[in-house]
Protein backbone atom coordinates (compact mmCIF):
# COMPACT_ATOMS: atom_id res chain seq x y z
CA UNK A 1 0.00 0.00 0.00
CA UNK A 2 1.19 3.53 -0.84
CA UNK A 3 -0.64 5.40 1.66
CA UNK A 4 1.75 7.45 3.75
CA UNK A 5 -0.01 7.31 7.13
CA UNK A 6 0.14 3.42 6.99
CA UNK A 7 4.02 3.65 6.26
CA UNK A 8 3.82 5.95 9.97
CA UNK A 9 2.03 3.41 11.12
CA UNK A 10 4.38 0.77 10.45
CA UNK A 11 6.71 3.00 11.39
CA UNK A 12 8.69 3.27 7.94
CA UNK A 13 8.28 7.05 8.11
CA UNK A 14 9.31 9.07 10.64
CA UNK A 15 7.00 11.00 13.20
CA UNK A 16 6.33 12.72 15.79
CA UNK A 17 4.07 10.54 17.98
CA UNK A 18 1.97 12.71 20.79
CA UNK A 19 -0.14 9.45 21.49
CA UNK A 20 -0.55 5.88 20.72
CA UNK A 21 -2.60 2.93 21.78
CA UNK A 22 -3.85 -0.50 20.02
CA UNK A 23 -6.17 1.41 17.88
CA UNK A 24 -5.04 4.68 17.19
CA UNK A 25 -2.13 6.69 16.58
CA UNK A 26 -1.61 10.44 16.89
CA UNK A 27 1.26 12.62 15.45
CA UNK A 28 2.13 16.32 15.19
CA UNK A 29 1.03 17.36 11.69
CA UNK A 30 4.59 18.56 10.05
CA UNK A 31 2.55 22.07 8.37
CA UNK A 32 0.46 22.89 11.09
CA UNK A 33 -2.32 25.30 11.37
CA UNK A 34 -1.00 26.61 14.55
CA UNK A 35 1.81 24.77 16.76
CA UNK A 36 0.68 21.75 18.50
CA UNK A 37 -1.68 20.81 15.52
CA UNK A 38 -2.25 17.04 16.10
CA UNK A 39 -3.52 14.64 13.23
CA UNK A 40 -5.68 11.15 15.19
CA UNK A 41 -6.06 8.22 12.93
CA UNK A 42 -7.13 4.55 13.11
CA UNK A 43 -4.10 2.43 12.63
CA UNK A 44 -6.10 -0.06 10.43
CA UNK A 45 -6.50 1.93 7.01
CA UNK A 46 -9.74 3.07 5.84
CA UNK A 47 -9.90 6.24 3.55
CA UNK A 48 -12.94 8.06 5.13
CA UNK A 49 -15.78 7.83 7.56
CA UNK A 50 -18.05 5.33 5.41
CA UNK A 51 -15.24 2.54 5.34
CA UNK A 52 -14.03 3.20 9.35
CA UNK A 53 -15.45 0.28 11.68
CA UNK A 54 -17.40 1.40 14.39
CA UNK A 55 -14.65 0.06 16.62
CA UNK A 56 -11.88 2.20 15.23
CA UNK A 57 -13.99 5.04 15.00
CA UNK A 58 -14.77 4.66 18.33
CA UNK A 59 -11.31 4.54 19.34
CA UNK A 60 -10.52 7.47 17.43
CA UNK A 61 -13.21 10.07 18.88
CA UNK A 62 -12.11 8.83 22.28
CA UNK A 63 -8.62 9.75 21.60
CA UNK A 64 -9.81 12.96 19.98
CA UNK A 65 -11.61 14.12 23.28
CA UNK A 66 -8.66 13.05 25.48
CA UNK A 67 -5.87 14.88 23.04
CA UNK A 68 -8.23 17.68 22.93
CA UNK A 69 -8.45 17.99 26.29
CA UNK A 70 -4.36 17.74 26.04
CA UNK A 71 -4.11 20.38 23.96
CA UNK A 72 -5.69 22.81 26.05
CA UNK A 73 -4.00 21.99 28.97
CA UNK A 74 -0.59 21.49 27.79
CA UNK A 75 -0.81 24.23 25.39
CA UNK A 76 -2.54 26.79 27.97
CA UNK A 77 -5.29 27.35 25.11
CA UNK A 78 -8.73 28.16 25.27
CA UNK A 79 -9.84 26.20 22.14
CA UNK A 80 -9.69 24.39 19.87
CA UNK A 81 -11.10 22.76 16.07
CA UNK A 82 -11.56 19.50 15.55
CA UNK A 83 -11.74 18.86 11.59
CA UNK A 84 -12.15 15.59 9.33
CA UNK A 85 -11.78 16.60 5.68
CA UNK A 86 -13.99 13.38 3.76
CA UNK A 87 -12.93 12.44 0.37
CA UNK A 88 -10.85 15.44 -1.97
CA UNK A 89 -13.59 17.09 -2.77
CA UNK A 90 -13.82 18.64 1.13
CA UNK A 91 -9.74 18.97 1.48
CA UNK A 92 -8.59 15.71 2.08
CA UNK A 93 -5.08 14.96 1.28
CA UNK A 94 -4.31 11.79 2.07
CA UNK A 95 -6.68 8.84 1.38
CA UNK A 96 -6.61 7.36 5.34
CA UNK A 97 -9.06 8.87 7.81
CA UNK A 98 -7.83 10.84 10.16
CA UNK A 99 -9.23 13.93 12.27
CA UNK A 100 -7.27 17.56 12.93
CA UNK A 101 -7.16 19.07 16.11
CA UNK A 102 -6.00 22.59 15.77
CA UNK A 103 -4.99 24.98 18.89
CA UNK A 104 -6.76 28.08 18.72
CA UNK A 105 -5.73 31.44 19.40
CA UNK A 106 -7.63 34.37 19.80
CA UNK A 107 -4.93 36.46 17.87
CA UNK A 108 -4.39 33.69 14.74
CA UNK A 109 -6.78 35.22 12.61
CA UNK A 110 -8.42 32.14 11.33
CA UNK A 111 -12.29 32.74 10.32
CA UNK A 112 -14.27 29.54 10.18
CA UNK A 113 -15.96 29.01 6.40
CA UNK A 114 -18.89 31.16 5.40
CA UNK A 115 -22.45 30.57 5.71
CA UNK A 116 -25.29 30.60 2.99
CA UNK A 117 -28.91 30.64 3.45
CA UNK A 118 -31.13 28.21 1.97
CA UNK A 119 -33.67 30.23 -0.63
CA UNK A 120 -36.32 29.28 1.78
CA UNK A 121 -38.05 26.86 3.93
CA UNK A 122 -39.16 24.66 1.33
CA UNK A 123 -35.90 23.82 -0.25
CA UNK A 124 -34.30 23.74 3.21
CA UNK A 125 -37.44 20.75 3.56
CA UNK A 126 -36.49 19.02 0.11
CA UNK A 127 -32.65 18.76 1.19
CA UNK A 128 -33.77 17.51 4.43
CA UNK A 129 -35.68 14.93 2.79
CA UNK A 130 -33.10 13.89 0.26
CA UNK A 131 -30.55 12.98 3.11
CA UNK A 132 -33.65 11.09 5.04
CA UNK A 133 -34.89 8.94 1.82
CA UNK A 134 -30.68 8.03 1.78
CA UNK A 135 -30.72 6.60 5.04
Amino acid sequence: MDCIFCKIIAGQIPSVIVYEDEKVLAILDINPVNEGHVLVMPKMHAENLEEVSGQDLTAVILAVQKLGSAVKRGLGVSGYNVTENNDPVAGQAIAHLHFHIIPRLASDGLRPWPQRQYEGTERMNEVAEKIKRAL
